[in-house]
């Protein structure tokens, strides 16, 4: 087996091909995840509340228990992450439509501008991904669909 530079590579311990990828996969993402608590400051927001931003779907507003549920924490959790959000005038709770004892959560247009601003910062690929030649990053990109969940969205410019 050779590396991306043409070198000989280390062999496998064990063979487990697949084990390696996921291994590599991780700690690309490792790597990129020690910028998230940068990027919610940079927002005025701790991770918790910029998580909370990307998961509201900008189209469907979701109830509080909603939430809870797709989140996996207590109602009083997503109390105060809302909270967070409402105060920097992201989200605002609205009654729900067809039951005046639920209220649901809906990105406000400042909510929508900053996460699309958010999603633009962290889906910028890192300097090593941005490095990689044209087929190896629509290999990878081919390889990279077959194992994402089938709703992943495509970028509009994906041509593989």
């Amino acid at each position: 087996m050779t590396t991306g530079t043409g070198e000989e590579a280390t062999p496998l311990v064990g063979g487990d091909a697949a084990t390696e990828a996921w291994r590599l996969m991780t700690a690309v993402m490792m790597a990129r995840k020690q910028q998230f608590p940068q990027i919610a400051a940079s927002f005025k927001l701790n991770p918790g509340a910029l998580h909370a931003l990307l998961t509201l779907d900008p189209e469907a507003p979701q109830s509080m228990s909603a939430l809870a549920g797709g989140w996996g924490c207590d109602a009083s959790n997503v109390t105060w992450l809302v909270d967070r959000l409402e105060e920097n005038g992201l989200v605002e709770r609205r009654p729900h439509p067809s039951d005046r004892r639920v209220r649901t959560v809906a990105l406000t247009p400042k909510g929508v501008e900053v996460r699309a601003q958010v999603e633009t910062m962290i889906y910028e690929a890192p300097a090593a991904i941005a490095a990689l030649s044209p087929t190896d990053l629509e290999t990878l990109c081919r390889v990279l669909r077959k194992a994402a969940p089938a709703d992943t969205p495509r970028l509009a410019s994906a041509r593989f």
